[in-house]
């Protein structure tokens, strides 16, 4: 791995909380994320289960960490399976974890090999009541491919049908949406180094480059301070592909005039920034495009001031969209008399949510309906689209929720129309 090694003492307090809020006579198991086939013989790059990682700091596959606190046996409180080393893993692709190393990454004292899962969890199973299954419950999701955790909860309903199955999902959003030090650091992390990745892309960005070129220039940023990669696909836009709201092509050549949106963060350590900016690619923002970014900025400033504690998220959405057809009436996009006829005449220009929970998952475990709360990081991203115009504004901040207010992870980075400018301006006269 890249990044520095977090504290095991991180995990230890999240299974303590986990364990907390675990029924008596409970045994909960999570499983590592499948390794992920391309073709032939390759596979993509490993990702570990977010869960399993925020409870035990292991990043590599097969791995399988079981947590039994009540249990009568004190070898099966804590338990952590590992993928085993042999000659051939060492010598094509490194060799794994030993014991010992496992053990000072998350704390767990028991640690055994993959291989010995069944022979030694057998019997804790026959101890407890209720078995905590680990499931991917985002209801945005389209598992078209068993995954490892959905397999694995079949077979266990299957062997074992006289106990009853719980539901780690809701607790561990829970528990996942508040961060701790230790994760608030990791994100500041990942966020610094998105931050440099567009700092450069100021300095970089003109007429004729072309959007990969771009592309190519964050990576560079993010593998130069050790980020693990992106966070998620790019999405760098210029003209009215800004308008295609996951915009991942990114083959287009970047014309004078053109309006760039971007939309990237870095990874580092599993925790992820997001950043959105929107820069003009020869370094001015036309009248009307700054017209609509400064409608963005406002928007954006009035949504971080209504997030606080307590308030329900569709709640401040819709706060949020109020603000916007304000803003949507003064740029001529909107009448008075059409906002009348249908509330939601907004959604022509702005159609998608205004903030979302920011952590291990870009689009972080949260509970949709539940209420801000103190320790929570969230983006704040409104956007305007006009595919008739061909122009297409987001701008997005990360944030944490302090008992003082908002923090934001970007305080500083340009945003203003003249602060985006003169930094571009500064570049171009850095390369001549």
């Amino acid at each position: 791995m890249k990044y520095d090694a977090l504290s095991n003492e991180l995990f230890q307090r999240n299974r303590k909380k986990l364990a907390d809020r675990m029924k008596p006579g409970s045994i909960a198991v999570f499983q590592s994320n499948d390794e992920t086939p391309r073709n032939g013989d390759a596979t993509f790059r490993f990702k570990q289960n977010s869960d399993v990682f925020y409870l035990s700091g292991v990043d590599q596959e097969d791995t399988i960490l079981v947590l039994f606190p009540d249990s009568p046996n004190p070898l099966y409180k804590e338990m952590l399976f590992i993928k085993e080393t042999n000659e051939t893993i060492a010598r094509w692709d490194g060799a794994k974890l030993t014991p010992e190393q496992a053990m000072q990454c998350s704390g767990i004292k028991q640690i055994f090999w993959y291989q010995e899962f069944w022979p030694t969890v057998h019997a804790a199973f026959l101890l407890a009541e209720n078995i905590y299954l680990n499931l991917n419950e985002n209801d945005r999701a389209a598992d078209k491919v068993p995954y490892n955790g959905l397999r694995f909860a079949r077979f266990i309903s299957e062997k074992y049908p006289a106990h009853k199955l719980e539901r780690t999902a809701p607790i561990m959003a829970d528990l996942r949406m508040r961060k701790e030090p230790e994760e608030v650091e990791a994100l500041r992390k990942a966020i610094d180094i998105t931050r440099s990745g567009f700092e450069r892309l100021l300095r970089y960005i003109q007429p004729g480059v072309w959007e990969y070129e771009i592309e190519a220039e964050m990576i560079h940023e993010f593998t130069r301070l050790r980020g693990s990669g992106f966070a998620f696909d790019p999405i760098v836009a210029s003209g009215a592909s800004a308008c295609v709201l996951h915009y991942i092509e990114n083959n287009r050549q970047v014309k004078d005039g053109d309006l760039i949106l971007l939309d990237f963060g870095a990874e580092y350590a599993n925790y992820n920034g997001d950043l959105t900016r929107c820069v003009p690619a020869n370094g001015k923002f036309s009248p009307r495009q700054k017209a609509v970014y400064n409608a963005v900025l406002h928007v954006q400033r009035e949504a971080k001031k209504l997030m606080k504690p307590g308030l329900r998220l569709p709640d401040y959405h819709d706060a949020v969209c109020e603000v916007m057809t304000e803003q949507l009436i003064l740029l001529g996009l909107l009448t008075t008399d059409e906002v009348k006829k249908d509330k939601n005449a907004f959604r022509r220009y702005y159609m998608h949510g205004t903030s979302h929970h920011l952590g291990l998952d870009v689009h972080d475990v949260m509970h949709r309906w539940g209420k801000f709360e103190i320790g929570n990081v969230l983006t704040v991203e409104p956007g305007i689209y006009i595919p008739e115009e061909g122009i297409g504004v987001r701008i997005e901040n990360d944030v944490l929720i302090t008992e003082n207010g908002l923090m934001d992870f970007m305080e500083g980075l340009p945003i203003e129309t003249e602060e985006i400018e003169s930094a571009m301006a500064t570049g171009r006269t850095a390369r001549a």
